[in-house]
């Protein structure tokens, strides 16, 4: 069952990664290759890896082993395949943790780079000398990564290599187990044996304290091939799902490419009807979507969405009005002067204005362009929210889990740094960069000096400004400039079209 749906599995969100660890569980439970009554059981393999570590022990070989506490019935997660058995993991293995033998980088440097040199998460250098010569097991002793799971904690070295003290070596008596051991520990959360958060750390004695669901040492290599057999079938999904997800990004570039080449909206309608026939399969993926957004938005700053009229006051005229509107606000002291902008260029205009359309900078456009204060707000457990980034990097304004400040430091603040409904946010700074957000609210807040405020005119469209600061148009232009609202208002950061 679990082969005639891999296809149907791998397609889901996360889906291959979700499958593999699917299978690892299975396996290590029991359910992923039938039993066989005539396999020796566990027990008995235990009673030869007991014999084996004395035998070790008596030749100077090893260390004699603590003795582990007596396995409880809450740890036991689910109930064991018949002639399998509970173990603690220092009960199954051998550590050889003594053998390891840390090298400085900088002494590193000057070594002959011959031997892998192994860390937490594998081979981190080379080195001239080796430590070990046969294929052990390896587990991460310390780092993110026995938490996060980015890479598998468990991992076999094979030849002569090196390691470090931020990993485990483990050994067993038998290949086969070693191998077991390496999946078991792979396929389970080792949260429950880790210490410290800040720089997390599994110890020799949390590590051999695990508790190891053992199957018979004839079914662990049965076990082991099968889950070789199904992560070979998991690669090949993931590298034909990578392929199909170039293949389909090419397909949407491609076809949405052909919307943007429209010069007239009569030619965008044509184009758009032979599109919309596969939307279906164009946009079965969210990125799809996003990118089918952004060419909306590409289009109606071209002017091409909808046709013009030519009974339409020319955006000229517009621009005369939000000019007197801000020169009477000037005059009244609400806002400050603005400073002469350069006219644009030929050679700054991105392409072809329809009729009635004209090329304008930002600050031609908005009363103000400013930002949140530039000192640093006091901490207030109640009083005026006081937003950052976060809490408008989703595209909306989100008052959850946001700062506060005090009243009077809000009142202090100047008029036309505190945003109001129908300005317009805009992120300036970190990975959410270039995030247009509406107002439209009356509630009272702040933001901090990395979110732009742009106050529009009352004459110009609210709804056709946040379109035009979300489109890619904009975010190029952005992108080229330096981080910071002034950038908004510089000289060769042009603005958009205006219709």
């Amino acid at each position: 069952m679990l082969i005639s749906n891999l296809d149907l599995l791998a397609t889901a969100p996360g889906g291959v990664a979700k499958l593999r660890e699917l299978i690892l569980t299975l396996a290590v439970q029991g359910k992923l290759v039938p039993q066989d009554p005539n396999d020796e059981p566990a027990s008995e393999l235990l009673k030869k890896i007991r014999a084996e570590k004395d035998r070790l022990i008596a030749e100077g070989k090893i260390k004699r082993d603590k003795p582990v506490t007596e396995i409880r019935d809450e740890e036991k997660p689910f109930e064991l395949p018949q002639s399998w058995e509970w173990v603690r993991f220092g009960d199954a293995s051998i550590n050889r943790d003594g053998e390891r033998i840390p090298v400085s980088s900088s002494d590193r440097d000057n070594r002959a780079k011959t031997y892998d040199y192994y860390g937490a998460s594998g081979v981190i250098d080379k080195i001239d000398g080796y430590l070990f010569d046969k294929t052990l097991l390896l587990i991460g002793e310390d780092g993110a990564n026995l938490i996060n799971r980015s890479t598998p904690i468990a991992f076999l070295a094979h030849g002569k290599y090196w390691v470090n003290n931020h990993a485990h070596v483990i050994d067993t008596t038998n290949p086969e187990l070693i191998t077991y051991l390496a999946l078991f520990i792979n396929a389970i959360s080792l949260e429950p044996y880790v210490t410290g958060t800040a720089q997390p750390k599994m110890n020799q004695a949390k590590l051999n304290s695990i508790v190891i669901a053992l199957p018979p040492l004839a079914e662990q290599s049965r076990i082991v091939t099968r889950v070789e057999e199904l992560m070979l079938l998991c690669d090949a999904l993931e590298a034909k799902g990578q392929l199909e997800a170039t293949q389909h990004a090419q397909l949407v570039s491609t076809l949405l490419g052909t919307l943007t080449e429209s010069e007239t909206p009569e030619e965008l309608a044509e184009t758009w009807q032979r599109i919309a026939t596969h939307f279906d399969l164009l946009l079965d993926r969210p990125e799809s979507v996003d990118a089918l957004e952004q060419t909306i938005l590409q289009l109606a700053v071209r002017g091409l969405l909808v046709p013009q009229d030519q009974q339409d006051e020319p955006a000229s005229e517009l621009l005369k009005k939000v000019r007197a509107q801000k020169d009477k606000l000037i005059a009244e002291g609400r806002i400050k002067r603005d400073i002469p902008m350069p006219i644009i260029e030929p050679d700054e205009q991105p392409f072809a204005l329809p009729q009635g359309w004209t090329w304008a900078r930002l600050e031609s456009i908005f009363q103000v362009i400013t930002d949140g204060d530039h000192l640093p707000p006091p901490v207030s457990e109640s009083g005026v929210a006081f937003l950052t980034i976060g809490n408008i990097s989703s595209g909306l304004l989100n008052f959850d889990g946001c700062r506060f400040v005090p009243k009077d430091y809000f009142d202090e603040i100047a008029e036309y740094r505190r945003p109001a409904r129908g300005d317009i946010l805009y992120t300036v700074v970190g990975a959410s960069y270039g995030r247009a957000v509406l107002v439209e609210t009356d509630r009272d807040f702040c933001v901090q000096r990395h979110i732009g405020i742009l106050k529009p005119s009352v004459e110009i469209n609210l709804q056709y400004l946040a379109s035009l600061l979300a489109s890619q148009f904009i975010y190029e232009q952005a992108t080229r400039s330096l981080t910071g609202t002034a950038q908004l208002n510089r000289p060769g950061f042009h603005g958009g079209p205006l219709g």
